[in-house]
């Protein structure tokens, strides 16, 4: 499965699930133009980036409320938000 992250005003607002099939069995980074192909294939709009569940890129998982950060590593990175004290 290929998980893709909807980027909106700064922030994760959104997190989906798309087959393997739908981005052509790809690896990443090959994968994540495919799949936002896909995704706008579906009427479905917005900045759409590919996250790893297993954090295998992007340094982690993006969850909502985490933010992008495109300045980090060779494709950018998810950020968790900082803890709530």
């Amino acid at each position: 499965m290929a998980n893709f992250a909807e980027l909106k005003d700064g922030f994760i607002s959104n997190v989906i699930v798309i087959s393997n099939d739908d981005i052509d069995n790809l690896p990443f980074p090959e994968s994540e133009p495919v799949g936002q192909a896909f995704i706008a294939s579906l009427g479905i709009s917005g900045e759409w980036l590919q996250t790893s569940y297993n954090a295998n890129f992007r340094n982690i998982y993006a969850g909502i409320g985490y933010t992008f950060d495109a300045s980090l590593g060779e494709y950018g990175e998810f950020v968790a938000p900082l803890p709530v004290e």
